[in-house]
């Protein structure tokens, strides 16, 4: 059983995703946070990889998209999924961006965060053991999917997509309600200085809550406290964060996890779309 205190699991069939109590009370959005169970994928990628990048079969990996959507209630030709290289760039799709990246090749690259304010776009980010982080805006009608790994995260790509929705559609960052999903947790993301000393260049992160010095060049890295800090320098209030309490790596019999089996797995995805 998946371990958690925080999540609502939902069942269709043989799926499980998870969803944010805190964004269950609004009938205008539909989420989830996927999991291994439901797919039809087979071997490292069992059973629901939702990657077209890590070796799997890409007509099994639609048909698992086709799965995935249904049971969100998701028209599955909505989807758009986002083209993650650990960037801070961010696009905004809309009605002619359905399609893209599942159904129809991208025109577009190297961007780790989508945003809408459109009805019946389905915005999907992916990850295995990166952060991922969904935006909503329930006075504009706005929402944002993330990629967030260390290197997306101090690029301030939370912030800097809290911008976007400011800037480009006219948000109150004190109305806007963040959830960061699961990911790898501080208990099994041991970094070495470099990547500290990366985190360090942000001078308003405390880095003692964040890091976990083990005294040999090696620290232990808490993603989630350091988006939830950049997402309150970015005007989000705190009560407006809901942060998970599921570790991929520790749960990896339930999610993908690239610091579990390498290379040799599927990914997660976060989906994320306005009725």
């Amino acid at each position: 059983m998946i371990k958690t205190n925080l999540h609502k699991i939902e069942k269709q069939g043989n799926v499980e995703y998870l969803t944010f109590p805190i964004l269950n009370s609004f009938k205008n959005l539909r989420h989830g946070f996927t999991t291994r169970l439901g797919g039809v994928s087979t071997g490292c990628f069992s059973q629901m990889n939702l990657s077209f990048t890590t070796g799997d079969n890409p007509d099994t990996v639609r048909q698992n998209y086709k799965i995935i959507s249904n049971a969100l209630g998701i028209n599955p030709n909505n989807l758009v999924l986002s083209a993650q290289t650990h960037t801070a760039n961010i696009l905004c799709v809309g009605k002619n961006d359905v399609g893209k990246g599942v159904w129809r090749d991208k025109t577009y690259s190297d961007i780790d965060a989508i945003v809408t304010n459109q009805p019946s776009v389905a915005l999907v980010t992916h990850s295995a053991d990166c952060c991922l982080i969904g935006f909503f805006d329930p006075v504009n009608n706005v929402i944002a999917a993330a990629h967030a790994g260390w290197r997306g995260t101090v690029q301030e790509i939370g912030k800097k997509t809290v911008q976007v929705l400011i800037n480009n559609y006219n948000c109150n960052p004190k109305n806007i309600i963040a959830v960061l999903a699961p990911s790898v947790a501080r208990c099994c993301y041991e970094v070495d200085d470099p990547v500290y000393n990366e985190f360090a260049k942000i001078n308003y992160l405390n880095l003692n809550s964040i890091f976990i010095n083990k005294n040999n060049g090696k620290y232990m890295l808490d993603l989630w406290e350091a988006n939830r800090q950049i997402l309150i320098n970015a005007g989000i209030s705190e009560q407006n964060i809901q942060i998970t309490d599921v570790c991929t790596h520790c749960q990896s019999k339930y999610f993908h996890s690239h610091r579990a089996n390498g290379n040799n797995r599927g990914v997660n995805a976060l989906i994320m779309e306005l009725i």
